[in-house]
């Protein structure tokens, strides 16, 4: 399981990078982490067809850890609500195991255009920025459990945190956007593993996979980018609590839109 020392300092940058964004916006990293993984395990010349998958389920680890050392920031603010948590975390843990089994089943190229679309849709409503009417509030249970099963689901398809469904969906209930950056961090951790476990059973007895391999799960990668992602991501959290992150969401998003079209010509 040795890794170059070019390898160590590239994931330790991502992680630094997407941590920070974490904290930051709530996105949970995986829109940056899983094309630059992509790009890092085929640079390396493993198969093809695995890389989107490994590194979907590598984001997926990562924040767990992630998402951990940026909740607690987020809540010694008072900025998780955990009543809204714990009545969409059934829906995302069913949501999340099912969308694992969905992405090991597509062709690494379907995953990687759909991973595409994925991070065009979030880009676009980062630059729409759109207000919600002010009599609008969460929906029922049985309204709530499902929209945690759709963002489960769609985040473990694309090795996400849920941010880019979670926020918009809690802004557009008019719950606060600091409040709903900080209870999607805690949401991150049930999508992420549920989602992990399901690619590291989904990826069981596969061939060709590199050393250090538990399923699709790539174990080198994780333990260097969550070590720094852990580091970096209580100081975007506290930085978020500083600033206005809207101005800053519409640069980002020009940074999506790049990714995105990385991934359609690749």
């Amino acid at each position: 399981m040795f890794l170059e020392p070019q390898i160590i300092a590239e994931l330790l940058l991502l992680g630094s990078v997407t941590g920070f964004l974490a904290g930051l916006m709530g996105i949970g990293g995986g829109m940056l982490m899983v094309p630059f993984m992509t790009f890092i395990l085929t640079a390396k010349g493993y198969p093809a067809d695995y890389t989107v998958k490994m590194a979907v389920a590598t984001s997926l680890a990562t924040i767990c850890f992630t998402s951990m050392s940026s909740v607690r920031a987020h809540h010694r603010r008072g900025a998780v609500l955990w009543p809204i948590v714990r009545l969409l975390a059934p829906g995302i843990l069913l949501g999340s195991l099912v969308g694992a089994q969905l992405a090991v089943a597509l062709p690494g190229k379907a995953l990687g255009i759909l991973f595409a679309v994925f991070v065009a849709f979030s880009a676009t409503q980062m630059f729409l920025d759109r207000k919600p009417k002010p009599s609008r509030t969460l929906p029922g249970r049985l309204g709530t459990f499902s929209m945690g099963w759709v963002i489960g689901m769609l985040s473990a398809l694309v090795g996400a945190g849920g941010a880019f469904v979670s926020v918009p969906f809690m802004t557009w209930c008019n719950v606060k956007i600091h409040d709903a950056v900080g209870t999607s961090a805690a949401l991150g951790f049930p999508i992420a593993l549920a989602g992990t476990l399901g690619y590291i059973w989904a990826g069981q007895g596969m061939p060709e996979m590199p050393p250090g391999s538990i399923g699709y799960l790539y174990l080198p990668g994780l333990i260097v980018v969550s070590l720094a992602s852990m580091c970096t991501a209580p100081l975007g959290a506290r930085t978020a609590h500083r600033m206005d992150i809207r101005p800053l969401k519409k640069v980002f998003a020009v940074v999506l839109y790049v990714l995105a079209a990385y991934f359609l010509f690749r």
